[in-house]
């Protein structure tokens, strides 16, 4: 069996990469980076090693590597006999890879009439929806019914903390042991692929919707919260007594909503945050505060993972969400330099003041409830900040 998987980064070879070898494929990357495809084609395996106390590592192999930008023939080639097609580029190049695809695809229905999956793992709702739109741009008016018959796009939620790290070998990478690959089976097109790790349902929002408002949403809080309060790692916030009770809060803000939109077990929710609050909490994953809270403008937005939350948990709790203002008016707070969201946020609190600012990077109506909260917040914040400096 054969893959083609774009991105050979840390997740595409320590989460996607790694299942889909243990599934029996032959996995091909496609990347832009051409010391990754060389070492890929030269070394042909790599090692994953879980993250914990024991450090066990696996050797994946059956893979080779292709450079898009320099021999894109070859990527059209691998699509027309690939078994499966999978992303994990970061939602914004999914646009950027869309042709190539359709070109494969395009080329494919003329010589392989066999159904194909192409499953967008990306951190995102509507990841494969999304490169669905994109891919169908680049496709000719006549083979698109024919393409929509034979290619499915099944949206996927995905959750493995993969973080920043540097190794002698190039191509090793470091996971947490915990994953999660969940998959849209009404989007299938043919036979299910028999991947050990995936879990298929027929409604993937409520799974979405539980990993954003949950490990995103935690991470975001634990991060802009640390950032305010001067820790560097993630792991140093998750040992605070002062900051673990907020993430905490959060995420029972979130859990509440997550409970009443979609019917979630209480008590097996509260099992799900236990254990994501001790993956923050695994020493050897900790990420530096700034990694996690790059781009606050994007996770400042309407439907993202502290907004979104807070504006649900108005309109179905009916009461102020405390901790997920707190985690906002941090985030509105973050300054730091080498983020080019963080100037821009920070020119447009300069220019608009901070609840004007706040009103048009989340899209909220200038006298919605939450903005005052997070202003009010922020006054409580300082007061915490003045106690643990």
């Amino acid at each position: 069996m054969k893959a083609v998987h774009f991105g050979a980064g840390n997740i595409g070879r320590g989460f996607i990469g790694m299942l889909l070898y243990r599934a029996g494929y032959h996995t091909t990357f496609v990347d832009v980076n051409n010391q990754v495809i060389e070492a890929i084609n030269k070394e042909q395996s790599y090692q994953v090693i879980l993250a914990d106390d024991q450090q066990r590592s696996e050797q994946i192999s059956q893979i080779s590597g292709i450079n898009s930008l320099e021999n894109p023939q070859a990527v059209i080639d691998a699509i027309t006999e690939a078994d499966i097609v999978t992303t994990a580029v970061g939602a914004n190049i999914l646009p950027l890879i869309a042709e190539l695809i359709a070109q494969g695809l395009t080329k494919r229905l003329t010589i392989n009439s066999q159904p194909l999956n192409i499953i967008a793992c990306e951190n995102m709702i509507g990841g494969s929806d999304l490169l669905k739109e994109k891919v169908f741009e680049f496709i000719k008016a006549e083979d698109q019914e024919k393409a929509k018959q034979q290619y499915g796009f099944p949206n996927a939620a995905v959750d493995r903390i993969v973080p920043n790290q540097t190794h002698d070998q190039l191509l090793t990478v470091s996971v947490e042991p915990y994953y999660e690959w969940v998959v849209d089976e009404q989007g299938l097109k043919g036979d299910r692929p028999v991947i050990e790790g995936i879990t298929y349902v027929s409604d993937l929002t409520p799974f979405i919707e539980r990993k954003l408002f949950t490990v995103n949403t935690g991470h975001a809080v634990a991060a802009y919260l640390g950032y305010y309060l001067g820790f560097d790692t993630i792991k140093d916030v998750m040992d605070s007594e002062h900051v673990l009770p907020l993430v905490k809060g959060a995420l029972s803000e979130t859990g509440s909503v997550l409970i009443k939109q979609y019917q979630f077990d209480a008590e097996a929710h509260q099992s799900y945050i236990d254990k994501i609050i001790s993956r923050f909490q695994n020493p050897h994953i900790s990420d530096q505060v700034t990694r996690v809270a790059r781009g606050p403008l994007r996770k400042l937005g309407k439907q993202d993972r502290l907004v979104r939350p807070a504006l649900l948990y108005f309109e179905k709790i009916g009461q102020e969400p405390v901790f997920l203002a707190k985690a906002i008016a941090a985030a509105l707070s973050y300054d730091y330099e080498q983020d080019q969201e963080a100037k821009e946020l920070q020119w447009s609190i300069t220019e608009n003041g901070m609840a004007k600012a706040f009103q048009l990077v989340a899209e909220l109506e200038p006298n919605h409830p939450l903005i005052n909260s997070a202003i009010n917040q922020l006054i409580k914040l300082e007061r915490l900040k003045a106690m643990t400096d």
